[in-house]
């Protein structure tokens, strides 16, 4: 039973990866040719053509102040699924050598690393970012600056626990008796080991990121008017859900279908490579 048992998780994950995958790349592809795609300029404002419903000309309608809501979802995935990539990129870069090293070298280092993240983990991540942008001031620098500066801690804690996992290892023991640097160890052999775990959590975690974006754009903290994002687009459709419930639809089903593939596609690798060890 449990080969067949193996054998159908392998093959719905596989299944969930190709869909998830796809979704993936097609908001990519959507976010780099944004340009190409819009039908229409998202910031151009035309209040004669405010909340005006579907047409030939803007296919998903208008919002309140005449702009197309479609043109506004493209190039809202580019700054949404922009600004993501480049908070979680940010925050690899503190986070995988800080978590390397401090794993790696151990003794004191670590102690103070690891109350470091005591201190910055004693307070909820999204209160402490939205803290730090409202002191900051809104804007799409401050945003990422801020996301970065408070969530680093997390991702750093976690590759810290990989390399203790990983040090122990014989082929880690055999270097270290051979005189290999501690360089040429973390960089050819520990880093290696631990590097598709870091993948993985960075996949199953970039939709909370998109979703922690949005909710501060909503709140007005993070990207500005007239820049289309669809987190601020909620926001602005807000006084008008009676009557044009579809202008809060759209938005939010984006963030909706782009954090469930980004969650559903981490979850999938990191089962099949759990397969595959096994």
């Amino acid at each position: 039973m449990r080969p067949i048992v193996k054998l159908n998780r392998k093959l719905i994950n596989h299944k969930l990866m190709t869909i998830s995958s796809i979704i993936i790349l097609l908001m990519i592809g959507v976010a780099l040719f944004a340009p190409f795609l819009a039908p229409n300029d998202p910031n151009f404002v035309d209040i004669a053509q405010k909340l005006q419903g579907p047409s030939s000309q803007f296919p998903l309608g208008t919002d309140h102040l005449g702009r197309c809501i479609l043109s506004r979802l493209i190039f809202g995935t580019q700054t949404s699924l922009g600004t993501a990539i480049l908070v979680i990129g940010f925050m690899m870069m503190i986070s995988v050598p800080l978590g390397i090293f401090a794993g790696y070298v151990g003794g004191k280092v670590d102690y103070l690393f690891m109350r470091i993240c005591d201190i910055l983990m004693a307070f909820p991540s999204f209160l402490l970012s939205l803290a730090l942008v409202g002191i900051l001031g809104p804007g799409i620098f401050n945003l990422i600056l801020a996301m970065v500066l408070v969530q680093w801690v997390y991702y750093a804690r976690v590759i810290r626990g990989m390399v203790l996992s990983v040090k122990e290892q014989n082929f880690i023991l055999a270097a270290k008796i051979c005189g290999t640097p501690k360089f040429i160890i973390i960089m050819k052999h520990i880093f290696p080991a631990i590097i598709s775990q870091v993948v993985v959590l960075v996949f199953m975690d970039i939709g909370g990121v998109i979703l922690a974006i949005s909710s501060l754009s909503f709140l007005g903290l993070g990207v500005q008017p007239p820049e289309a994002e669809w987190g601020m687009m909620i926001n602005d459709s807000k006084p008008f859900f009676r009557n044009y419930p579809s202008l809060m639809l759209y938005p939010g089903m984006m963030v909706f279908i782009v954090v469930i593939a980004f969650n559903v596609f981490g979850e999938a690798l990191k089962d099949m490579l759990d397969l595959k060890k096994g």
